[in-house]
Formats: structure tokens, sequence, C-alpha cells
């Protein structure tokens, strides 16, 4: 039987094949493949097709991240792979309150001009882990006051603050 640390470590280092093999199975486990998180947001930015579709469909599946991988959520976060940034943030925001320390980073990627997709997901995961941070609310609320693509994001993430 393959293990998940098993399937993880092919995710990495094999050929397109093989990674996505390994995602797909990965993909199958639900919950349990929670501590591939890292890899599988590595892979969600891929150049093949067949393994970022395995590598999201697994993500969509996972869970919240473990304690031990918010560091490096925090680092994929900020990849410029919009793909890898996307799900990196996805999986802070899935982290809750555990991952408040993650709110720096949320908030450049809130305000940097990139990819809309992921302003809109830093806005979200805000709402997600920023209850009680001022500097987070006070970023939401000079967001959602503007016209720019993750403005209605801001303003959906301060309502969930405002409800907590």
């Amino acid at each position: 039987m393959t293990t998940v640390e098993q399937l993880t470590q092919a995710l990495k280092v094999g050929d397109e094949a093989t990674r996505a093999a390994a995602a797909e199975q990965l993909s199958r486990l639900g919950g349990d493949a929670q501590p591939a998180i890292p890899a599988l947001v590595q892979g969600a930015g891929a150049n093949d097709e067949a393994l970022r579709e395995w590598c999201v469909a697994a993500l969509e599946e996972v869970g919240p991240p473990a304690h031990e991988q918010i560091a490096d959520l925090m680092a994929l976060a900020q990849a410029a792979n919009e793909s890898v940034a996307y799900w990196g943030i996805t999986l802070l925001g899935r982290g809750g309150a555990a991952c408040e320390s993650a709110v720096p980073v949320l908030i450049d990627r809130l305000g940097d001009g990139t990819a809309a997709a992921v302003q809109q997901r830093a806005a979200w995961a805000l709402g997600e882990i920023g209850h009680g941070n001022a500097q987070a609310t006070a970023v939401l609320q000079a967001v959602a006051a503007g016209q720019g693509p993750a403005a209605p994001h801001a303003r959906q993430a301060l309502s969930r603050l405002a409800a907590a």
C-alpha cells in the first residue's frame, strides 16, 4: 500500500505522469492527504494540465492545514505563480485563527496589484482569519471603499468579521 508520504515524494520528484498519478491518488484521500498540502499547492502551478487539475482536486477536498504547514503556506502565498499563490492563500484562510501570523502576507497580496483572483482570495482569507486584527480590518475597509476587483470580496470579508 502506498502511503501519503510516498505519494507526496512522488508528487515532488517524479516525471509529469508519475506526479499526476500521485496527485490523483491523493485527491481520493480527502482529509487524509493533509500532510501533502504544500506539495499539492506547488503542483497546482505546474505546466502539465493533468497534474495541475489533480492537485486542485486534492486541495478542494483536503481541509485545513496543520500548524506546522503555515510557514510553508505563507511562502507559497507569496509565489509569482498565480495558481500557487491562490491555493497557498486559500489554505491559509481555511486554517482560520490558527493562521493569524499570515495576516501581513495576505495584506501584501491584497494590495500588490497582482492577479485579481489572488487579490480576491486574499480578501476572503483575511475575512476568515482576521478576527480582532485592527490592521486587517483597516486594510479591508480601504479596499472595500474602492472600485478594484477585490472590493466586493473585501466588503464580504468585513461582513464576516462583523458577524464573528
